[in-house]
């Protein structure tokens, strides 16, 4: 099968080698989808009830998680030059399990597209006091969606553009607020609100990003290598995870408030303007391009035919648009929390089945220098669609009598069952390597 070409993404082949780009580019994109709002929002929460420090083992020991989780499976991915869905069918979900994992995927960050677009929009109003808010939602909506037509390159271009613009503008906004205050004073002082714990601390900074970390196949693809993703990862996390939190939660003691956003904000004038426009079009960009691949993934798993990834995004953002514009997609942030549940398990499975099983490595190292797809594919994966399904459970009830983190321990879960089921079913089968039915359909 030949390559797509360069303004369809890849979406159902792998990058090839000349696609491949710069470690800085997709660097920017990584530090974009977690330096934002919302990641200042959750450092003042942990600023608000913590010590400095404690706030810093806590973010520390939360970013390893993920980090340990987007390592593994942008490392597969940059071997692969597969995105998470289409590299989901030969690490342990075949092809029809790739069709509920693209399924999902496209449904929840689709419906957190529409969120931070109801945000944008909302943030724009407040800022400029023109217009209404309907039209400054499509006019926000359809334009990330062009954004993202336009192709990794281009997400990368305005990554390279508004993270340091983002940053920037963090940083002044908060030496504005700081100016009458000594940094050093921060450091021991202590949490100016009631105490926060150190499990639910971490959990809140694991929890964030775990459905984020699971999409770093959809971008690590890009890279050459484990090594590129290693590095794309741990300076994500320190610049990204670390150092905005801990820059809000000296914010946090130094204003007496977990409220530190709307402080920067009402004191920074354009800035302000700069820190809404920054934050969400770095983020909300990724969140619908990781659904547009999981549509494509899921409609050829499905139908054997190939959707132009460009038409899709069209259609993916037109309804997040739409759905933010009339309000609905308020009303769905509960359910799409459920996803999010949903969708770890798959990348325990995926970790498990092509570092530790290695069930289709062969034939993925035996077709990587042509560019090509492996011949063939398994259906299902029963297996690894019960272990799915249980882990889900486990996350899902985790989530409910509030135990750990719902998403990391459905993870945990999936990766551990799926291991022991394999090993078992394989030594009750008497075979070298568990393989079930496959089809050359492999498109």
């Amino acid at each position: 099968m030949a390559n797509e070409p360069i303004d369809n993404d890849y979406s159902l082949s792998r990058v090839p080698e000349g696609a491949k780009q710069p470690l800085w580019q997709i660097l920017m994109i990584r530090i974009g989808a977690i330096c934002c709002v919302s990641q200042l929002v959750l450092g003042a929460t942990l600023g608000y009830g913590m010590t400095f420090w404690g706030a810093f083992w806590a973010t520390m020991l939360g970013s390893v998680i993920l980090q340990v989780v987007s390592w593994a499976l942008g490392t597969a991915a940059a071997r692969e030059g597969l995105s998470t869905s289409l590299l989901s069918r030969w690490c342990g979900l075949g092809k029809n399990g790739s069709a509920i994992l693209g399924g999902v995927v496209a449904i929840s960050m689709v419906g957190w597209f529409g969120v931070q677009n109801s945000v944008f929009a909302e943030g724009m109003l407040s800022i400029t006091g023109v217009l209404n808010f309907p039209i400054w939602a499509i006019i926000t909506g359809l334009g990330i969606t062009l954004l993202v037509i336009a192709g990794i390159r281009w997400i990368a271009r305005f990554a390279t553009v508004f993270v340091p613009l983002f940053i920037a503008a963090v940083v002044i906004s908060a030496a504005i607020v700081l100016q009458d205050h000594s940094l050093i004073e921060f450091l021991n002082s202590p949490h100016p609100g009631p105490e926060l714990a150190f499990g639910t601390a971490t959990t809140m900074v694991a929890g964030g990003f775990i459905a984020g970390a699971i999409c770093t196949p959809d971008y690590a693809r890009y890279l050459k290598n484990g090594t590129q993703v290693f590095w794309m990862t741990l300076i994500g996390t320190f610049v990204g995870e670390l150092g905005m939190n801990l820059l809000a939660v000296i914010l946090a003691h130094a204003t007496g408030t977990d409220n530190v956003t709307d402080i920067m904000m009402a004191t920074s004038g354009v800035l302000g303007v700069i820190i809404v426009v920054a934050s969400t079009v770095k983020l909300n960009d990724m969140n619908l391009y990781s659904s547009g691949l999981g549509v494509a993934t899921a409609i050829n798993a499905l139908f054997n035919v190939k959707i132009n990834r460009n038409v899709m995004t069209w259609t993916l953002g037109i309804i997040g648009t739409l759905l933010s514009v009339i309000g609905v997609i308020n009303y769905f942030t509960n359910f799409l929390t459920l996803l999010g549940v949903a969708i770890p398990p798959a990348a325990g499975i995926m970790v498990i089945d092509y570092f530790i099983l290695k069930r289709n490595r062969a034939v993925l190292e035996e077709t990587r220098p042509s560019g090509k797809l492996p011949q063939k594919v398994e259906k299902w994966n029963p297996i690894a669609l019960i272990v799915w399904a249980l882990a889900f459970c486990v996350g899902e009830g985790s989530s409910i009598l509030a135990i750990g983190i719902p998403g990391l321990n459905s993870l945990i879960f999936a990766g551990v069952a799926y291991w022991g089921a394999m090993t078992i079913y394989k030594s009750a089968k008497k075979v070298d390597v568990v393989k079930f039915k496959e089809t050359d359909q492999i498109l």
